[in-house]
C-alpha cells in the first residue's frame, strides 16, 4: 500500500507516494503554552514549549498539500527535494482534508484549522478556494456528520514572481473569507523573513517577489474581516525586522508581525541556517516593534514538534521519495 501514516505526538503524518501528497492532523497546545503576543494579554517568556498532551476536540489543525512537490526552491525547505508534479484537484483537496478529520476520529470539535502549508505554492491552485469554501459548507452543516463550530482556513503563501495570477487568487481568497470565513475570514500569511532584499533572494532564490511589489499588493487588498493579514518571519538571530522598514512597506493597520524560528528541516541545517532556541533572540525582534504600535506573535514550538517533522518546511515523502512519475 502507498500510503503510510506516521504517528507524531499529537496526530498524525500521512504520506501517499502513488498520489506524491502528504497531509497531517495534530493538536494545538493553545496561546499560552506556545505563544507570546501582548495584545492578546499573553505575556509570559517561552523559554521552552514543554510537550504536553493535547485535546483535538479543542482545536484540530489539518495541514495540506495544494501541490505535489513545489515548484518554489526556498533553501529551508525540504518539499523542493519531491520536485514537482502538479496541482492537486480540488477533490483532492477536499479529500485530504476529510481523510485527515476522519482518521483523528474527531465527529463535532470546537474549532478547525486548515493549513494550506504542506507542499507547494497554494497561489498556483485555484482549486484552493473552491476546496476551502466547500469545507465551510460541510462541517458547518447541522446535520453533517461531521461539525465543527469555529472553521479557519489559512493560505501561506511565498508570493511567487511568476505567478501571473497572484493578485487575482488572494483577492478571491480575502472575499471568499468574508462569506464563509465567520468571525475571523480566512486567514493569509506571507513569508517574508527578513527585510533585507539580498538575504530574501538568497531564502527563495530569487523566485519571491520584491517586499515593496509584496506590500503594494497588500494595499490594495480588501480590508481583513477581522484577523489581520499576518507577516511571518522565521528567523535567525541575523535576520533583520527593523521597524523603520517594516513601516516603509507595510501597513500596521492591515497586517501583524509573526516571529518564529527557522525549523530544523533537512535542508535548513545543510545550508547552515542557525535554529534559535534563545528567547532572548525573539524579544530582540520582537519589542522594537511593539513599541512602535505593531502586533507582534512570537510562536515558539516544542522540541517534540521539530523532531516529528509536522512544522513547516518539512515532507517525510520528499526525503524518502521514489523515481515515480506523479498523475497531474
Amino acid at each position: 500500500m502507498s500510503r503510510v501514516i506516521t504517528k507524531t505526538r499529537t496526530g498524525n503524518i500521512i504520506s501517499d507516494e502513488e498520489l506524491g501528497l502528504e497531509y497531517l492532523f495534530v493538536g494545538d497546545y493553545g496561546k499560552e503554552n506556545n505563544i507570546k503576543a501582548s495584545f492578546l494579554g499573553y505575556d509570559k517568556r517561552i523559554e521552552r514549549v514543554e510537550h504536553k498532551q493535547v485535546t483535538l476536540e479543542d482545536k484540530l489543525v489539518v495541514t495540506v498539500s495544494s501541490q505535489k512537490g513545489c515548484p518554489m526552491k526556498c533553501n529551508f525547505c525540504d518539499c523542493p527535494k519531491l520536485g514537482f508534479h502538479g496541482n492537486v484537484s480540488k477533490v483532492g483537496l477536499i479529500s485530504e482534508i476529510t481523510t485527515a478529520i476522519a482518521l483523528s476520529e474527531i465527529k463535532h470539535g470546537e474549532r478547525l484549522n486548515v493549513h494550506f502549508a504542506r507542499m507547494g505554492e497554494p497561489t498556483f491552485n485555484k482549486s484552493v478556494i473552491g476546496a476551502a469554501v466547500d469545507i465551510a459548507k460541510i462541517i458547518q452543516d447541522k446535520d453533517s456528520d461531521v461539525t465543527f463550530k469555529e472553521y479557519h482556513p489559512v493560505v501561506s503563501t511565498m508570493m511567487p514572481k511568476s505567478n501571473k495570477n497572484l493578485k487575482r487568487f488572494l483577492h478571491e481568497w480575502v472575499k471568499a473569507g468574508y462569506e464563509y470565513g465567520g468571525e475571523d475570514g480566512f486567514g493569509l500569511q506571507f513569508s517574508i523573513n527578513t527585510l533585507d532584499e539580498n538575504d530574501r533572494d538568497a531564502m527563495f532564490r530569487g523566485m519571491s517577489l520584491s517586499l515593496k511589489e509584496i506590500g503594494e499588493i497588500i494595499s490594495e487588498l480588501p480590508n481583513p474581516k477581522k484577523r489581520k493579514f499576518t507577516l511571518n518571519f522565521a528567523v535567525t538571530s541575523k535576520c533583520n525586522l527593523d521597524p523603520d522598514l517594516m513601516e516603509k512597506y507595510f501597513d500596521k493597520e492591515k497586517c501583524i508581525v509573526k516571529i518564529t524560528p527557522i525549523h530544523e528541516t533537512v535542508e535548513a541545517v545543510s545550508e547552515g541556517y542557525e535554529i534559535v532556541t534563545d528567547f532572548d533572540v525573539y524579544e530582540k525582534f520582537e519589542q522594537p516593534l511593539v513599541d512602535r504600535g505593531w502586533n507582534v506573535i512570537v510562536f515558539v514550538p516544542s522540541k517534540e514538534e521539530d523532531e516529528d517533522r509536522i512544522t513547516c518546511g518539512n515532507s517525510l515523502i520528499a526525503l524518502h521519495k521514489k523515481d515515480i512519475e506523479y498523475e497531474g
